[in-house]
């Protein structure tokens, strides 16, 4: 698959999800291979390749990420996937707004919320 081009907002400062496809990502002009932990100032690889694997340890910088992060979204791939319901349910009770959809619309509502000067993060799994 060709990657998907975003037209993203800019967000000075900020991190900005331009493209995701072909097995990564570009974020803010920088080529990311596999799946990425996009915080508001920084982008950082993460191992996770199906959503299904995906636990409480493995989102945890999302805990110590600064500034704090309020809303987290989950981009599980081509197509929305369930994340097991003790992961939602941690991270819910420790203050977050989660929200689970697919890559490509994570990608999207990433840059949305980036531009409105929200603290957001997304853990986003790759797509081909």
């Amino acid at each position: 698959m060709q990657g998907m081009e975003l037209s993203p907002l800019s967000a000075a400062g900020r991190q900005v999800i331009h493209s995701y496809g072909d097995g990564g990502f570009r974020v803010s002009g920088r080529r990311h291979d596999g799946s990425i932990l996009v915080f508001p100032t920084g982008t950082l690889a993460w191992s996770i390749i199906a959503a299904e694997t995906i636990s409480i340890d493995c989102l945890a910088q999302m805990s110590a990420a600064m500034p704090r992060v309020e809303i987290l979204l989950l981009g599980t791939g081509r197509r929305i996937l369930t994340v097991p319901p003790e992961v939602l349910r941690h991270y819910r009770d420790a203050g977050f707004a989660i929200d689970v959809m697919d890559t490509g619309a994570a990608c999207r509502t990433f840059n949305l919320l980036a531009a409105e000067d929200r603290r957001v993060a997304a853990a986003l799994i790759a797509v081909d």
